[in-house]
Order: C-alpha cells, then structure tokens, then sequence
C-alpha cells in the first residue's frame, strides 16, 4: 500500500511542478506583452508648432481639426504672454463654445437664441464672437480671434483668481457662468499634451 501511495504521488509532483513551470512561463510572457502597452500610454507630449505629426486618435478625444485648433489658441496664449492657466482658459473657451471647431455659424442659426437687448446673435468662428468683437474675417481666424480673446481676459483684472469658468464667462459674456466648467480637465490634458519639446 505504501508503495503505491507513493508511486501514486510522484506523478502528482510532477504535474504540480511542471504547472508552476507553465504559469511561470505563461506570466513572462504576458508580462513581455502588457510592460509596453502600459508604457505606450504615458501622456503624450506634442510639439505645438507640427500639427501634422498630432496622433489620429486624438487626446482625450479631441482630434483632428480640433486639436489643431488647440494648438492655435496655445500658441497665441503663448506669444501674448500667458502661461499654462491662461492656455488653458482659451482652450476651455473654444471647447465651450465651438467645440473646438471654426464655425461659420452659431447661436443663431442653431437655437434661435438672441441677445439680452432681442436682437439676432451674430457669433462666428472659434469663440463664437459677435460683430461687436470685430470683421467676420477676423473672427473666422483662429489664431486672430484667440488673440481677440486674450486681449480681453489680459483686461480682467485678478482673472488669476477666479475658478476658470468664471473668468471666460467675464470674457464670453455667457448666459451661463459655470457653462465652462465642464471642460476643464479635458482642457488640461490638450494642453499638456501640447506642451512637448519641439526640434
């Protein structure tokens, strides 16, 4: 009896080690696989001069056309001074109010919706400015009506202070104030991923 109790058991040895072997193996093996996928989804980091060299799929869902547009805004943010908050602030507002795309059209034409004095809105472009922010061809410029936009938030005073949705409303003129708001980490990751060092 002993004898083949033991005989019984060493087959059980041999099965048990060679499984430990097999998951050992099995587990480097995903580990080889899973160690660069999760590398190859650090943030990105663009270089906000080369749109053509943007990822197709976009960040954070952002893509194309809109993410070059994001690169407009910063870029102008850029030139008139302002850092990382103010970036981030005209992206918000372009997220907010065009979807980041230069529209031909707006409130308007989409809702119906006129201006608190009952006259027919006229917003345009990125921003969706009205007349009264300047000519049609300035406001269908991204990079003009993003300067547009900072001119007037480089005039807020203490716009530093303020939760980000509040200081482009202030800017916007919005019906909303916390209409913003729901951009902002969007906006954040846009604008850190084009923050990458350019050649």
């Amino acid at each position: 009896m002993k004898t083949r109790s033991r005989q019984r058991r060493r087959p059980r040895r041999r099965g048990w080690l060679a499984g430990i072997l097999i998951g050992g193996v099995t587990l480097v093996a995903l580990l080889a696989v899973l160690v660069p996928i999760a590398s190859s989804r650090d943030p990105l980091a663009l270089c906000v001069s080369q749109p053509a060299t943007f990822p197709d799929s976009g960040v954070d869902g952002w893509e194309g056309e809109q993410l070059e547009n994001a690169a407009v805004i910063v870029r102008t943010a850029k030139a008139r001074g302002f850092g990382r908050e103010g970036q981030i602030i005209g992206v918000m507002a372009a997220m907010g109010e065009s979807s980041l795309r230069n529209i031909d059209y707006g409130d308007w034409e989409t809702s119906g919706i006129t201006n608190p004095d009952g006259t027919r809105t006229s917003s345009i472009g990125l921003f969706q400015q009205q007349d009264w922010w300047g000519s049609a061809e300035d406001r269908m410029d991204p990079a003009t009506s993003a300067g547009l936009f900072y001119a007037r938030l480089a005039r807020l005073r203490g716009w530093q202070d303020l939760e980000p949705t509040i200081a482009i409303h202030r800017v916007q003129i919005n019906s909303d104030p916390e209409h913003y708001a729901r951009f902002e980490a969007e906006a954040i990751s846009v604008v850190e991923a084009l923050s990458g060092p350019c050649p």
